[in-house]
């Protein structure tokens, strides 16, 4: 009747389970089948963790560079003038501007001015920035930075004054309503050459896009201002352009190009980031291996708990064959206990690390308040948090990856319990 028996039947998981609940003392599950239990949780949960940790750094990198940043940039390559100087920007930007916004998938095409000054407040503060000059309409339209940014300050008074980002605002201890002096190197032409031009403006928008790197040396000025600050009188420096599949940005090249003129070149965020994202993705693989071998490890335990099981077990192998059970049903018995390991360490990890990753703003702020320091430093790392994102296919690769592991490791000493000799296990007993 036992040698009929189809696989995996309820007595196999009853004897199996017999042997899981038993005692130490009675030859039981050993100390190693809780090591490997917990080994599993641990490299689980560690595994799960770091995947979400890898996305929400992919996210929150390219949600907060393309939050602040045009998706494409049009400038100029230059062109020679009647006198026979090189002249960089576009005379006739808001029909180039018309141009791009009329290709299919484009959002918005702002033309704008871009240039390096240095920035003095009132008492000692002084730091670089790196100004825009934009429409208040184009300004509104960037996500991080206009309608519904983290942000204080009054987005219409924008013609009056200047936005600047939160950590500029900080470093020159400035607010809304304080006024800035403004100094550009190129400025004032004169018979002796360019002179430094010194505007004083007031802080109308203090902005916090996410990034610090923007945040601490951003800001706009309108565009108007901008051209005269600049002497860029009647020009535009380059195009602001966004579109609404930013992955697929290489798409729209030819059309932007063809767009832009003759003179133009560009510049995508795939261009500036491209290697951010490069290396990211290196660094994911990386880690992903190096987990991997740490669930491996784990699930090598189970290996040494079940051979001691089995070691236990003889004289119980050497009945159960005796009285006609099949090296199948024995394999698959020892095959349910050490599998019965690896299953729940791996659900263990999987709730452990998907609590972890959901609450990590939590855990850190926790860290921050037993250690006294700051474990995250933003102008470090360019961000103000650290991110996490539960993705559905990383918790199920670590899933995978761990039953995997662990019912291929199971398979070899159950098979070793399954040719167990029943006249060998029985001869000392």
């Amino acid at each position: 009747m036992l040698a009929s028996t189809s696989p995996f039947s309820r007595f196999e998981f009853m004897i199996a389970w017999r042997y899981l609940r038993a005692k130490r003392a009675e030859g039981g599950v050993s100390v190693m089948t809780w090591i490997s239990l917990i080994g599993i949780t641990l490299a689980v949960f560690a595994l799960i963790v770091t995947l979400a940790v890898r996305s929400g750094f992919r996210t929150e990198l390219v949600s907060t560079f393309l939050g602040s940043n045009a998706h494409v940039t049009v400038y100029s390559a230059g062109s020679m003038n009647p006198e026979g100087q090189i002249v960089k920007g576009f005379a006739d930007y808001d029909a180039i501007s018309a141009k791009l916004a009329a290709i299919p998938g484009v959002i918005e095409a702002a033309p704008q001015i871009k240039g390096q000054v240095m920035v003095t407040a009132v008492g000692d503060g002084t730091s670089g920035a790196e100004v825009f000059g934009l429409r208040l309409a184009d300004l509104r339209r960037i996500p991080r930075i206009g309608d519904g940014a983290d942000a204080y300050g009054k987005l219409d008074d924008f013609e009056q004054g200047i936005a600047i980002g939160s950590g500029l605002a900080r470093t020159l201890g400035v607010t809304v309503g304080d006024k800035v002096r403004v100094i550009s190197p190129s400025g004032v032409k004169s018979p002796m050459g360019f002179s430094p031009r010194i505007n004083a403006y007031a802080v109308v928008y203090i902005f916090t896009s996410g990034n610090y790197l923007i945040d601490q040396s951003r800001m706009y000025m309108p565009f108007a201002e901008a051209q005269s600050y600049f002497n860029r009188e009647n020009l535009a420096d380059e195009f602001a352009v966004m579109v609404n599949d930013p992955e697929q940005i290489d798409s729209y090249r030819d059309a932007v190009m063809g767009a832009g003129g003759p003179d133009a070149m560009l510049w995508t965020w795939m261009d500036s980031a491209g290697s951010y994202l490069n290396a990211l993705k290196i660094e994911d693989n990386v880690m992903f291996l190096i987990m991997s071998i740490l669930v491996l490890i784990s699930t090598l335990n189970i290996i040494s708990g079940l051979i001691m099981l089995v070691k236990n077990k003889g004289r119980d192998i050497g009945i159960l064959r005796t009285m006609g059970l099949t090296e199948g049903s024995v394999l698959r018995i020892f095959f349910i206990c050490g599998a019965f390991t690896g299953v729940v360490g791996t659900l263990l990890g999987v709730v452990i690390g998907c609590l972890f990753a959901t609450y990590i703003d939590q855990v850190v702020a926790a860290i921050n308040l037993v250690t006294g320091g700051d474990v995250w430093d933003p102008s470090i790392r360019g961000i103000y948090a650290l991110p996490a994102e539960l993705r559905l296919n990383d918790v199920l690769s670590a899933m995978a990856l761990s039953l995997g592991l662990s019912f291929i490791v199971t398979i070899f000493p159950a098979r070793r319990a399954a040719r167990m000799n029943p006249v060998e296990a029985l001869r000392y007993e």
